[in-house]
């Protein structure tokens, strides 16, 4: 199993954060935990959990809700 974690804007432009392959989607939830910040200034919105070509996960937002 390939777990893909895959980043994006909301307005579907590219983002420019790093995204990371990894082998189990608890390892990939961890990565998005450690590496959340540099995603967002790499101007990601959101992220999405895929196994192979099929999304787990998503899309998960990388901002506050509002209060």
């Amino acid at each position: 199993m390939d777990v893909a974690v895959r980043e994006g804007r909301r307005d579907g432009g590219p983002a420019r954060g790093a995204a990371g392959g990894v082998p189990h989607p608890g390892d990939a939830e961890s990565w998005i935990g450690e590496n959340w910040k540099a995603l967002q200034e790499g101007g990601a919105d959101q992220v999405r959990l895929f196994e192979d070509s099929t999304e787990i996960y998503g899309p998960m937002s990388l901002h506050a809700a509002d209060a």
